[in-house]
């Protein structure tokens, strides 16, 4: 079994025993560590006598993640962007021409676009992106006629009950996110994407806020999250480095792919933080990079090769990489830093290709096999 925190079991021998042979009989023959306790969860809720409620959202949840898996499975290989919006953007919007716009140039440069599948800013990227490079993650609503018509019968679509499946779906695949102007549904999905970057439960992304030429939307967001949120000591104005605002969508391609210009990837190994860049820095670069984030680096910045987990598990072992004791805390000046490498002189002239969804979740799985997880 992978990791080294204690077994997850019933405590009933015979039957963990009997859980063993059930997963055994599926035929899984990968990660058997993880269905035996996916299985061992569902035998404790059976014995916990848990109300039928608590069942029918577990099991609904559990359902639809597993759809939802399987959905985005082929396209593992495939760079993906996340597109927030309002349902309630008339074609005619400039918003919608916008989001319209976006979508095209990122789908023409090999990203998927995934949306919500509804109407508004939604069918704004299926239009734009075209179906083959659509996905929907739709929410099923008494109010709301189902999917758009851009997506709508593609096998590339799930249905969800749960907006918390929905998000997990909508943030989990994607390497990129552009939020539009939306409702409480749009903020919500922005601040929760926010709030994942900031404390270091997702990896560092590029965020979009996208407006019109003119729209006053998010400078007004931006008003308020400085004058009331970091004014009054409730985050940092650090974090603003999280995301950028912009009106101009040659300028949200350009973030986006500048973002991954000569970053690709991170992990953690034991004590160290592991960047994996497309080009090496030189010991110049290395030694402004260890002064200019001394304040969240316990030491240097040194280039590295892969370490001993990494090469156990064929990590982008053709990829150059740095390595730091980083205090695992201030994720926006981490994000600093990854800007302060895509912009050295040494890296990259052109955006390389980002990291796929497989890419982006070895490092996530890896933190949790070794217990090293922000």
């Amino acid at each position: 079994m992978k990791g080294t925190r204690p077994s997850y079991r019933t405590g009933d021998d015979e039957l963990d025993a009997a859980l063993v042979e059930l997963l055994d009989r599926t035929g899984a023959t990968r990660d058997r560590d993880q269905l035996l306790e996916i299985l061992t969860s569902a035998a404790l809720l059976a014995g916990d006598e848990a109300q039928r409620l608590d069942l029918k959202i577990t099991n609904a949840a559990l359902k639809e993640m597993r759809a939802a898996f399987h959905m985005f499975a082929p396209y593992r290989d495939v760079a993906k962007v996340t597109i927030f919006g309002s349902a309630r953007t008339r074609p005619d919007d400039p918003l919608y021409a916008q989001t319209l716009a976006l979508a095209t140039a990122l789908a023409e440069r090999g990203w998927m676009v995934v949306t919500g599948a509804g109407p508004g800013i939604m069918a704004a990227g299926m239009e734009g992106a075209g179906r083959e490079h659509a996905i929907g993650v739709l929410i099923r609503l008494p109010f709301e006629g189902g999917a758009n018509r851009f997506i709508e019968g593609d096998d590339k679509l799930i249905e969800m009950k749960y907006f918390f499946t929905r998000k997990l779906m909508l943030i989990k695949e994607s390497a990129a996110f552009v939020a539009l102007p939306g409702g409480f549904g749009t903020l919500d999905e922005t601040f929760e994407l926010l709030t994942l970057v900031q404390t270091g439960k997702a990896e560092p992304v590029p965020i979009v806020l996208l407006d019109t030429p003119g729209g006053g939307y998010w400078q007004a967001w931006q008003r308020f999250v400085d004058e009331q949120v970091a004014g009054n000591g409730m985050i940092s104005r650090n974090d603003f480095s999280l995301y950028r605002i912009t009106d101009s969508v040659d300028a949200a391609v350009t973030e986006i792919e500048g973002f991954y210009r000569n970053y690709h990837s991170l992990r953690y190994v034991g004590d160290r933080l592991v960047i994996r860049l497309r080009a090496t820095p030189t010991p110049a670069e290395l030694d402004q990079l260890s002064d200019d984030f001394a304040d969240i680096v316990d030491g240097r910045i040194d280039r590295s090769g892969p370490f001993p987990p990494e090469v156990s598990s064929d990590d982008h072992l053709d990829l150059p990489r740095v390595a730091m004791r980083f205090d695992r805390h201030r994720f926006a000046r981490l994000r600093s830093l990854i800007n302060a490498l895509n912009a050295l002189p040494s890296a990259p002239a052109h955006p390389s290709p980002p990291p796929t969804t497989a890419d982006a979740e070895a490092a996530v799985d890896q933190a949790h096999d070794h217990g090293t997880e922000p």
